[in-house]
């Protein structure tokens, strides 16, 4: 089985400047990729594979450019696999599962390094605070014994370094043995996703909106106050003539990026985290089986008023961590018809109501005389629900 971890590393400085130039290396060759593509394709109608392209890079270019001759100074493992990312981002298009490639900006752009185990006598050393990386030696782990170390159960077969907010992250994938799997309890249950309280369940457990706490307020104001200073001196810039000036407003400016990149990273962290805690909750009670609405979280986001709200749940995440959880314990996870009324179905005798509003918290049975909170029943009516797909 194969399980990926992720932390954070602290790179002494001459480590962040080979992280760097490899990042640097792996952006250039990765739009070279596309543009080159782009040229071959407009001329003689044909597709570049990344295979193809990497010996043409290699064999022919290079040699021909020799002032180009630093893309080999940097670990070819990682260029390889910018080169394959090119590829499967080509793929993707035209096979109608995303846009056209967009070329990878320095400022912002998700390009890792990679690392991989070469074959089966290399073993990628790892202790309890540090491990060992090709081209960079030993690297201090910010959380000590989070990493299996053990090289006869866990052993890793690639990874990756990444750089966020000024941050440095490290994820490898280990290969494991299986592990045993729980043995789960003969009940369900069905969680009902939203806005005023993140998710409520069947069996009565309510998860608030961690939106809505003094922190994250706190932080979204600074965060606010922040971008104003950052848009001020783009206003500043634009008005500068001395060039020396203008040079000094330039560094002020990445500074003030910076400050609101870790703002934005800060906040992630914490959804996410509060994320990964629900997850847990909800799993430790091992059910047989948790069932979700298969929600239209691209139409929910075209509501101009609640679109902010909605994107700050991560409802996308949740449910893409949650199907790995279920995956891992063997619990059943189903997905509910998306234009399943599950609000508006009354769980005692089953009348729908066709004029409930989104106002109404309490739900009320007309026929029954059923009263409940609005959110606890429709989680009632997604656990004994029928028509399901499983993840």
């Amino acid at each position: 089985m194969l399980k990926a971890y992720k932390t954070e590393i602290f790179p002494t400085f001459e480590q962040k400047q080979i992280i760097h130039r490899t990042i640097g290396v792996c952006r250039f060759v990765y739009n070279f990729y596309l543009s080159h593509n782009k040229e071959i394709y407009e001329k003689e109608e044909r597709f570049v594979s990344g295979y193809d392209f990497s010996k043409w890079l290699n064999n022919e270019y290079l040699v021909q450019n020799p002032e180009f001759s630093w893309i080999k100074e940097v670990s070819s493992k990682s260029v390889k696999q910018s080169i394959m990312n090119a590829q499967r981002a080509f793929k993707n298009f035209f096979n109608h599962k995303a846009g056209f490639p967009n070329w990878k900006k320095k400022s912002n752009s998700d390009v890792k390094m990679y690392f991989v185990r070469t074959d089966a006598k290399t073993i990628i050393a790892c202790e309890r605070h540090r491990i060992k990386i090709p081209t960079l030696n030993w690297i201090r782990l910010k959380e000590k014994g989070y990493i299996p170390t053990n090289p006869e159960t866990h052993i890793i077969k690639s990874g990756s370094i990444s750089m966020k907010a000024g941050r440095y992250y490290i994820s490898v994938l280990i290969e494991e043995t299986e592990i045993e799997k729980p043995v789960l309890k003969d009940f369900g249950i069905g969680i009902d996703l939203g806005i005023k309280d993140f998710a409520v369940c069947s069996d009565g457990r309510t998860f608030k909106n961690i939106n809505k706490t003094v922190h994250i307020r706190k932080l979204e104001k600074s965060l606010k106050r922040q971008q104003r200073k950052l848009s001020r001196k783009y206003e500043s810039l634009k008005k500068s003539t001395n060039n020396l000036k203008g040079a000094a407003t330039r560094q002020n400016i990445r500074k003030q990026k910076l400050k609101v990149q870790r703002l934005h990273h800060r906040l992630e962290c914490i959804r996410t985290d509060y994320i990964n805690k629900v997850i847990s909750e909800l799993v430790k009670t091992k059910p047989e089986w948790i069932t979700l609405e298969n929600l239209n979280i691209k139409g929910m986001m075209k509501n101009r008023h609640l679109s902010k709200a909605i994107a700050q749940q991560k409802f996308f995440k949740f449910r893409t961590k949650i199907t790995a959880k279920c995956k891992e314990y063997g619990i059943e996870l189903r997905f509910a018809d998306r234009f399943y009324p599950s609000s508006r179905t009354c769980h005692h005798c089953g009348y729908i109501k066709f004029d409930l509003k989104l106002s109404d918290r309490i739900y009320t049975c007309s026929e029954c005389g059923y009263t409940a909170d609005r959110d606890f029943n429709a989680s009632l009516n997604l656990r004994d629900c029928l028509t399901y797909q499983t993840a």
